[in-house]
């Protein structure tokens, strides 16, 4: 099997690790040719994953065109904000229109509001061959095969199953999901909830704070899951709860790690040129809000990430409304 993995990130590399090991033929497309030539002939990625291995089945290349020659199937690994371009690109590609694509990108589009396979099907077409990978996977972890377990949701169930199978391993296990919308939900919503780890982190919060944002954040989530019309049951799944832990509480996690940043006044911009990382939580905090009033759903970490982020609202001021906002039942 000969499969594409679009985007040489630190995700869209392990990934392709994994699929080398598993003696697939992987054609890495890199945005940069020197990082592919660098690939090519250090087996390994400087960049992301430094010090991790690349099998001899994976060969890098800078050319869309050749990364897709002969692809029986495609992973997009791409940042989320980048998703329409690149679709852009592959629907004007030598790809095959039935060829099976995956997404492991976790966003909303701003501009439209659309999930990112709505924005796939809306350049490619052929929604039943697209499926989105999601989980508690952070890159340096699967890279390392320290046992995980991922979701593949997709609306066509044998989509679903023919990524489970090219994905799994003895220490990769994957389970298949027909929630595409809530599975797609969780893996955005719970980035925002991470900085918000991560800014009680950096202020010298603790434990209680910790659990209370990641209880409170799961309770958002549902809610607006619910609210569009996903499965409740997603978000006490792997890619809900399990990715909300993992992305709150890891080091691995840049969201979370922004959220530190952010509690000692960096801005996005400043975190994002140092650490060479798109904060995907950033932007969700963006279009998640927007969502979520648009189903008429509460969500006031949300929120105050949003303000603290895009607006520069003071920190203190913002901890202060979200505590003394007025009491009421925990469920209703």
């Amino acid at each position: 099997m000969r499969i594409a993995v679009i985007g040489a990130g630190s995700w869209g590399s392990a990934i392709a690790r994994l699929l080398g090991e598993k003696d697939i033929e992987v054609s890495l497309w890199a945005r940069s040719p020197e990082l592919a030539l660098i690939v090519n002939e250090t087996h390994c990625n400087p960049n992301y994953l430094s010090g991790v291995a690349l099998p001899l089945s994976v060969v890098a290349t800078s050319d869309l065109a050749l990364a897709l020659d002969g692809a029986q199937a495609v992973v997009l690994a791409t940042p989320s904000a980048a998703a329409r371009q690149m679709a852009h690109s592959l629907a004007a590609s030598p790809m095959t229109p039935d060829t099976p694509l995956v997404i492991l990108s976790k966003g909303i589009e701003y501009a439209t509001g659309m999930t990112l396979l709505e924005v796939l099907a809306d350049e490619l077409g052929s929604p039943e061959r697209l499926a989105v990978l999601s989980g508690p996977n952070h890159a340096e972890e699967v890279a390392r095969d320290i046992l995980s377990a991922t979701v593949i949701a997709a609306a066509d169930e044998q989509t679903a199953c023919f990524f489970q199978d090219v994905f799994a391993t003895p220490r990769f296990r994957v389970y298949t999901s027909t929630d595409v919308l809530g599975v797609q939900l969780c893996g955005a919503s719970k980035n925002i909830i991470a900085i918000a780890a991560g800014i009680a982190s950096g202020l010298g919060f603790g434990d209680n704070t910790a659990a209370m944002l990641m209880t409170r954040g799961l309770a958002e989530v549902s809610r607006l899951v619910e609210a569009a019309g996903g499965l409740p049951q997603t978000c006490m799944g792997l890619a809900g709860m399990g990715d909300l832990i993992v992305t709150c509480t890891s080091p691995h996690s840049r969201n979370r790690s922004f959220g530190v940043a952010l509690s000692s006044g960096i801005t996005l911009d400043e975190y994002e040129r140092t650490a060479h990382m798109v904060v995907e939580g950033a932007f969700a905090c963006r279009s998640i809000p927007q969502l979520a009033r648009k189903h008429h759903v509460e969500m006031p970490i949300s929120n105050m990430v949003y303000d603290v982020v895009w607006e520069g609202c003071p920190l203190d001021e913002m901890i202060t409304a979200l505590m003394e906002r007025p009491a009421k039942p925990e469920f209703y």
